[in-house]
């Protein structure tokens, strides 16, 4: 059965109505507590009219879990902003997002002032008298609607930017149908129960973060706020608040293994374990499930594009390895009522490798701003594909594995990274006159490694200017000055070179 995310919510209130929604910490949230609460915020959003895009400027907190779903019951479109970015990223998604009205807060509070400038105005939903210091909205305090607003499947439910940690932003609405699609799919593989709990590690700015939250709502389940803190000692964190269901990137493997948190038979208490974002590693995935051996494990892949995800792969020990490539697990089939094809570079459809070239109805119609679409939507054969970017090989039965990147985008920790907007962050710097960005393989997944020529700027003052500009998680590990850049035959500069002298490079 095909739900919205309010429906899906919804479904959750008459499963447990007085049970969890979301835990932080020590704040226990109910379902009747979050669905009555939103009505209000939703209400109050509505009294000048369809309120369009609303931002949500917040982390994992109350105010950031009910204002999602106040902005949905609104039947408006959700703008997730993360606190923890540079300020002028977020306000350049304001502006690409059309958002006038924000829901913060108070981490998201105290950053807003260095957010908004003449260009950029908004009004602050008051939900709890700390945004005196903007122009607000009051909330009321009898709703008069009693029941969300319906939408239609064609409408955005969210906007999420990729490539969102670097250079200019690209807004990609989301609409409601692509949603319900996506966790119909879900639902279909997946027993969540009400019981459940799910562990909550992407922030909610991040697609992966809409399926915990609505994959644990449709099933009247709890969310489990997890912080950092707790790969300190993750058997005792995931024992102590009981958690079931297990979502991260492959990173996390990584993080919990140099914790010493995954001995043997160490996390009994999980039933699912779900990893996306990244390339995920057979060895990765043999001592996470020795640790989880009650665990059922599935690699997802999917990019934002698409409605969160759209290939899944149910791990089967040996069999999955033999499929695998490099390593890799396969990233699995396309979703049920999407179609593929493999294109090689000489632009021919191939029945074995190729670029992944994906449509059907979880695919979003394209980026708010129409220019950014090219290279990326494409029109073949009467209809409208997303060009993945990925190379991939297909089985004969369909399932895909992924095989690396055809250009110069990446993911560190789960996001998209333009490498050539990481070389303009650097030259911008004083002193700097060229920059080359290359990857490397590390224990945790991928790290960038900057090479430059110029005056040699000490590491730290590069890292500073640079972090003003990119989150924490897509920060270079190291910078290299160099006097020249190593050419090819072709005179270009050769990137392999500098990718084996990454490699080499010591920490």
């Amino acid at each position: 059965m095909s739900l919205t995310l309010v429906e899906r919510f919804l479904r959750g209130l008459e499963l447990s109505p007085d049970g969890p929604a979301v835990r932080i910490g020590s704040d226990v949230v109910t379902y009747r507590q979050v669905h009555n609460t939103a009505l209000h915020w939703a209400e109050s959003l509505m009294a000048n009219g369809s309120p369009g895009s609303v931002g949500v400027l917040a982390g994992k907190s109350r105010t950031s879990y009910v204002g999602l779903l106040a902005v949905l019951y609104a039947g408006a479109t959700v703008v997730p902003l993360q606190p923890n970015f540079p300020a002028a990223l977020t306000r350049r998604m304001i502006k690409v997002a059309g958002v006038d009205t924000l829901i913060a807060d108070e981490r998201g509070l105290e950053v807003l002032p260095e957010i908004t400038d003449q260009e950029t105005a908004v009004r602050v939903l008051d939900t709890g008298g700390f945004a005196d210091r903007f122009p607000t909205i009051p909330v009321t305090s009898h709703p008069e609607i009693s029941e969300p607003v319906r939408v239609a499947p064609s409408d955005p439910a969210y906007i999420l930017f990729t490539s969102g940690s670097t250079g200019t932003p690209k807004g990609v609405p989301i609409s409601h149908g692509g949603f319900a699609h996506y966790f119909e799919q879900l639902d279909k593989r997946c027993d969540f129960r009400p019981d459940d709990v799910f562990a909550q590690t992407y922030d909610l700015n991040f697609d992966p973060g809409i399926h915990d939250v609505f994959a644990a709502w449709g099933a009247g389940a709890m969310m489990q706020a997890v912080p950092l803190s707790a790969y300190r000692d993750l058997p005792a964190y995931l024992a102590e608040h009981g958690v079931t269901v297990w979502h991260s990137t492959p990173s996390g493997i990584w993080m919990a293994r140099e914790m010493g948190g995954l001995e043997k038979g160490a996390l009994p208490g999980l039933r699912w374990s779900f990893f996306g974002g990244e390339a995920l590693r057979c060895q990765d995935v043999a001592d996470w499930l020795a640790a989880a051996p009650g665990s059922k494990l599935e690699n997802l892949y999917g990019p934002t594009e698409f409605s969160i995800g759209i290939c899944w792969h149910r791990w089967s020990g040996e069999e999955s390895e033999r499929r695998g490539v490099n390593g890799t697990v396969p990233i699995g089939k396309v979703h049920d009522g999407n179609d593929f094809r493999l294109v090689t570079e000489q632009g021919e459809e191939s029945s074995v490798e190729g670029e992944l070239w994906i449509t059907g109805p979880q695919m979003a119609s394209g980026y708010l701003d129409p220019a950014d679409d090219e290279g990326r939507f494409v029109d073949f054969a009467g209809r409208r594909w997303y060009r993945t970017g990925d190379r991939v090989r297909a089985h004969p039965d369909g399932e895909l594995v992924y095989i690396g990147r055809l250009d110069s985008q990446v993911k560190v920790h789960g996001w998209r990274v333009e490498l050539a907007e990481v070389d303009h962050v650097v030259r911008e710097c004083d002193g700097v006159r060229d920059a080359v960005t290359v990857t490397r393989p590390a224990l945790h997944g991928t790290e960038l490694v900057v090479f430059y020529t110029g005056d040699e700027v000490p590491e730290q003052v590069l890292a500073d200017g640079v972090r003003a500009v990119l989150p924490h998680s897509t920060l270079p590990r190291r910078y290299v000055h160099v006097d020249s850049f190593p050419l090819n035959s072709n005179r270009k500069v050769d990137r392999i070179a500098l990718r084996k002298r990454a490699e080499e490079l010591p920490g």
